[in-house]
């Protein structure tokens, strides 16, 4: 009997309408669009400035397109899932929030946060309900509101990272095709290198975290550009290794798009033809947890059934790792 795999069955994603250009960068920080480019490889980024709106409402509009996509009514998703972290509130989780938002309502939902890894690591919690025959219709959502904790005086991050994301629907597969193996690490001691210095139990906001700025992402970059690319290498070996996958039978690689140099670096160490690698950080900046699903939203008209594909990201935490899946349509 083949094996039960979760297949992803549909993708859409969402950005919003806004557009942050490197040229106004210029007029807000000490940058110019030569140094953003070289040494991240973003033009822009769009940013959700609708007042009111929040990280649940760009995942409303990606539930309701993907619903529609796939012929789904809400009464028959049993799970949803939303990687992020930017959620509405520190809780209840912002996957219930778009759940009533939607009009799920048969349906569990919980919140996933492994920054930059997250949605990866929730695709493979939501194939594991498929695979065990327990759930057929689970959403995964990968969705950041990066601009809501951006530092748009400090030049170093406030360049990175955008707002949008996507989601996905998983249905049981008896073909072959799906989600098959997945290499996940993750290393605390990375923490002190990218995380929010407040807002959680251990430094609760007050006047002192608000004045001195520390309700936004802090970055050392160097140590985060080494540990990424190692990382990522190093899983994707791992679950190509496991797989008994040559590099020739990978039909794209598809990485979080963190820094253009991160991403050519991965390609490199592993002699990957770049032109099997998705790459949009150009257009949309750091999205965080929704990177993956944007770059598999964008190319799926050049998707085909049974194509071999490896998403792999990293993340504060550190947390990072690597999936391998065959594409079911």
């Amino acid at each position: 009997m083949q094996r039960r795999l979760a297949a992803i069955t549909g993708i859409q994603g969402y950005i919003p309408d806004y557009v942050l250009t490197n040229a106004e960068l210029e007029k807000m920080v000490d940058t110019n669009d030569e140094w953003i480019t070289a040494r991240t490889g973003i033009k822009e980024r769009h940013i959700m400035k609708e007042p009111g709106k929040a990280t649940s409402d760009m995942g409303k509009i990606m539930v309701e397109g993907l619903l529609q996509k796939t012929g789904t009514h809400p009464d028959e998703v049993e799970l949803v899932i939303c990687c992020t972290v930017t959620g509405d509130m520190v809780f209840p989780d912002t996957a219930n929030i778009i759940c009533d938002k939607v009009g799920i309502k048969n349906a569990f939902a919980f919140d996933i946060r492994a920054a930059c890894s997250g949605f990866l690591f929730g695709l493979t919690t939501g194939s594991k309900f498929i695979e065990a025959g327990t759930h057929r219709k689970v959403i995964v959502i990968g969705v950041d509101m990066m601009s809501s904790i951006i530092d748009y005086t400090d030049r170093a991050t406030c360049i990175i990272f955008g707002d949008g994301g996507g989601a996905v629907m998983l249905e049981p597969a008896e073909d072959g095709y799906g989600i098959i193996d997945s290499v996940f690490h993750g290393d605390g001691s990375g923490a002190k290198y990218l995380h929010m210095k407040a807002g959680g139990s251990l430094k609760p906001p007050s006047i002192e975290t608000v004045t001195n700025r520390e309700h936004f992402v802090y970055q050392e970059g160097k140590a985060v550009f080494k540990s990424a690319i190692n990382g990522m290498v190093d899983t994707i070996r791992d679950v190509m290794s496991r797989n008994h996958l040559s590099k020739s039978e990978i039909q794209w690689l598809v990485p979080h798009q963190a820094n253009i140099r991160i991403i050519d670096g991965v390609a490199d160490m592993l002699e990957f033809d770049k032109s099997k690698v998705m790459v949009n950080i150009q257009k949309f900046g750091n999205t965080t947890s929704g990177t993956l699903p944007l770059c598999l939203w964008e190319w799926e008209p050049r998707l085909k059934k049974g194509d071999n594909i490896i998403l792999t990201a990293f993340g504060g935490g550190f947390t990072w790792g690597s999936t391998y899946l065959k594409w079911a349509y």
